[in-house]
């Protein structure tokens, strides 16, 4: 597939068209989940207690962290925003 308007690509793809040939996966971007850095000081006990719940759920540090965080912000109502 050469260029193609957006109008085109939109209607390939809810024809169930295959229009994989029209993406670049080396320019794909996903809108607000781009990721940035933050570094953290825990104490060890919290450590240690992340690693064991990372263990049991056989998932890294990183993601409880980020699943733990991303649950309390769900959570909270809308207008603290």
């Amino acid at each position: 597939m050469s260029e193609t308007s957006t109008e085109d690509f939109d209607q390939r793809f809810d024809a169930g068209d295959d229009i994989t040939a029209a993406l670049d996966p080396q320019r794909a971007e996903r809108p607000g989940l781009a990721a940035r850095r933050v570094n953290v000081d825990f104490p060890s006990w919290m450590v240690e207690a992340l690693d064991r719940e990372a263990r049991r759920l056989g998932v890294t540090r990183q993601s409880v962290i980020k699943l733990w965080i991303a649950d309390r912000l769900e959570r909270r109502p809308s207008s603290a925003a």
